[in-house]
């Protein structure tokens, strides 16, 4: 085999991620310009509570995307104003056991359109063709809102002490939790625009699915990217709702938007593409995710993951971009509303025994089809059952798969780039050769529950957590004819790149 090295091998164009990027990179510390919220969901009598924090000294106008699990369609937008070191609240809640998802804030920042006290529904005209957009071949009824995931962007920074400054920062009384913004009622779609400018680094999320009557609380902290945009993505001139696509960096030679990825000693090299969209999709590449499990029923315990893959409507979505399937992708989005991702992996248990989960086994019938993950937003929960069930911990419907436990508790590998291969083209290192990513871009967490039926006489108490996936991608290309290779893991993401041998 070749070599091992870093892609771009020459020391001199060797970039730090500490340094103040325009280029898109996973924050380390958690504070960027975007934020992806892997799962919100209302299900089985559970709320999703969000926050959004400015850790900064500046405020900012951030856009606010709630998309649906099965094909990322829009289904709420809003902007949220954020004066310094303001926090922006809400709770995702069921509008009936039948309907769909709503949202609500009892939050005093400035939001436009401003959300009503009694709340605001999700809705359906992003997917069933009775808005602006023509409808995908999924499910059309309202509970298709009640399970997805949430983007925040950064689309602009606003003038220090200028009109919209001033109208949305709070005015203190004295009191903690009291200060209220004078002039949110004087904001419209066009009114801060003279005030924005180029966002810089500087909002934090998080979210929590809870259910107070069971007392199970499943926190996670929300995946953070820097270097998002070196423009402000307000502008009369372009579409007033910001997504991912408009990913874009002042430092890209290559196309229009540059991505970091870093090695474990802390040194990065640059990936340049034609669309922002494979930007963000390379920082969060992935052939391969790693977890842990628990079921012992001695325990009461039960397991889901989520795997979400945030950027994956912009390359099966047939009906908003016609050229779709395109890769890093293979299968359109199609009825019943389904784009199947092929899956393997090996399960284990804590003493090294392991079982293959979706491979060839020898038990198995001649013609075994492989697992597959459905959705943009996909919940498999660690049983026997049938994937189409509710799943056992979070109660998703968007399961297309149930992973057989290999004993009472242990790990498991997942890979999504054996019997179909994927990748991400498009990748241009600094010395203008071309790179491909092995993988796709995954997101999520393993969460657990446990029942202690003996907590005290008489007493039922419930133990949860989250813990976010750890993953590992390939890449082949690079200046020169050798192979690169590399490894990403880490709770954060961050990016371990191999040396040569």
């Amino acid at each position: 085999m070749p070599a091992i090295r870093l892609i771009g091998a020459a020391a001199s164009v060797l970039l730090f991620v500490a340094h103040s990027v325009s280029a898109v990179t996973l924050s380390a510390g958690g504070i960027g310009q975007a934020l992806i919220y892997p799962y919100y969901t209302v299900n089985k009598n559970q709320d999703t509570l969000i926050s959004v924090a400015n850790a900064s000294d500046v405020s900012k106008a951030v856009q606010v995307r709630f998309l649906e699990g099965y094909n990322g369609r829009d289904t709420l937008d809003f902007v949220v104003y954020l004066s310094p070191h303001d926090v922006w609240t809400a709770a995702i809640t069921q509008t009936a056991d039948d309907g769909g998802a709503a949202l609500t804030t009892s939050d005093r920042s400035c939001t436009f359109p401003t959300i009503p006290s009694s709340g605001v529904q999700m809705r359906s005209a992003g997917y069933d063709g009775t808005g602006t957009v023509p409808a995908d071949p999924g499910p059309t009824s309202i509970t298709r809102t009640r399970e997805g995931w949430i983007e925040f962007l950064l689309g602009a920074d606003i003038t220090p002490g200028s009109p919209t400054d001033i109208a949305i920062t709070h005015v203190q009384n004295g009191s903690p939790g009291e200060g209220v913004p004078p002039g949110c009622a004087t904001l419209n779609d066009t009114s801060a625009l003279p005030d924005e400018v180029t966002p810089t680094e500087g909002i934090f999320g998080s979210g929590t699915i809870i259910d107070v009557s069971e007392g199970t609380f499943f926190a996670y902290d929300a995946d953070a990217i820097q270097g998002f945009t070196s423009v402000p993505l307000f502008s009369p001139a372009s579409d007033t709702l910001v997504s991912i696509e408009d990913a874009n960096s002042s430092e890209a030679v290559g196309g229009v938007a540059r991505s970091y990825v870093s090695d474990g000693e802390g040194t990065s090299f640059a990936l340049d593409y034609a669309f922002g969209v494979d930007a963000v999709s390379a920082v969060f590449m992935a052939d391969t995710i790693y977890n842990e499990y628990v079921v012992d029923a001695s325990l009461g315990a039960s397991t889901d993951w989520v795997i979400t893959f945030p950027t994956k409507n912009f390359y099966v979505d047939k009906d908003l971009y016609p050229a779709n399937p395109t890769a890093p992708f293979e299968t359109a989005f199609v009825a019943p509303g389904i784009s199947d991702i092929t899956v393997e992996g090996m399960v284990y248990d804590r003493e090294e025994g392991a079982e293959p989960f979706g491979g060839p086994c020898e038990l198995c019938p001649p013609v075994t089809p492989l697992p597959v993950l459905s959705y943009q937003v996909n919940v498999a929960g660690f049983r026997t059952g049938a994937p189409t069930d509710p799943s056992p911990v979070l109660g998703s419907n968007l399961g297309s798969v149930s992973i057989p436990p290999f004993g009472d508790d242990g790990n498991m590998m997942m890979n999504f780039n054996l019997s179909t291969p994927h990748s991400l083209p498009g990748g241009l290192d600094s010395t203008g050769a071309a790179v491909t990513l092995g993988g796709l871009p995954a997101i999520g967490f393993m969460v657990y529950n446990v029942i202690n039926a003996n907590a005290q006489p008489g007493l039922l108490a419930n133990y949860s957590g989250a813990f976010p996936h750890r993953t590992k991608v390939s890449c082949q290309g690079g200046g020169g004819t050798e192979t690169c290779g590399a490894i990403i893991m880490g709770a954060t993401k961050s990016h371990a790149v191999m040396r040569p041998e």
